[in-house]
């Protein structure tokens, strides 16, 4: 793959530090969330992974919903991101939670939700490392 547009971030002093993206639009204090033993006072990496595939997901079912010729514009992605112990180490958990427009009818809204689960960079990434629950809501 050639890329189009490569982001670019450092991380200082890993879950207690900063985070700050190469054009300075993103400068982030980082925090361990309390739940695993933190003050909480930062943002985290599960939910920078968050805000990043709820937004990615939304584009691509922009996309797949254009290309069908259905309106999905008013669409809203939640996506919750959890961590937890797995053998030695950690792993991480994804659901997806979509809000379809109320013009969307359940079985044409599964098809695009599904067909943006197969477009999405970020599905592409996690699919067979991470588990991913779609829900339509």
């Amino acid at each position: 793959m050639d890329a189009i547009y490569t982001a670019v971030a450092t991380a200082t002093h890993g879950r207690e530090g900063r985070a700050v993206s190469s054009d300075g639009k993103v400068d982030l204090a980082l925090a361990m969330p309390v739940e695993l033993g933190g003050n909480g006072e930062g943002t985290n990496p599960e939910q920078l992974f968050a805000a990043g595939y709820a937004a990615c997901f939304g584009s691509a079912l922009g996309l797949v919903g254009r290309a069908a010729k259905v309106d999905v514009s008013d669409a809203a992605v939640t996506a919750e991101v959890g961590i937890g112990k797995q053998g030695e180490g950690f792993a991480l958990k994804v659901t997806l939670r979509v809000e379809l427009p109320d013009s969307v009818d359940a079985e044409t809204g599964r098809g695009l939700v599904e067909q943006a689960h197969q477009v999405c960079p970020y599905s592409n990434a996690t699919r067979g490392n991470i588990e991913v629950d779609l829900v339509i809501e």
